[in-house]
């Protein structure tokens, strides 16, 4: 699930256990070991960098990094 943290900006969180602990590595929960299901990581991205765009923040790509 996409919740907001205190700065407005989207976090990832388990829809199992409800923890925003996310491991990057394995797509899974940290807590409870849940896989993220790839369309809510895409969900994840869009809002994300729509989040960006309304700010006017800039994020380089992995590739231009």
């Amino acid at each position: 699930m996409i919740i907001r943290n205190p700065h407005g900006a989207p976090d990832l969180a388990c829809d199992e256990c409800g923890c925003r602990w996310y491991d990057r590595q394995t797509n899974a929960c940290y807590e409870c070991g849940t896989p993220v299901p790839r369309a809510e990581l895409d969900d994840y991205l869009r809002v994300l960098r729509d989040f960006h765009a309304a700010r006017g923040i800039v994020v380089n790509s992995p590739a231009e990094r």
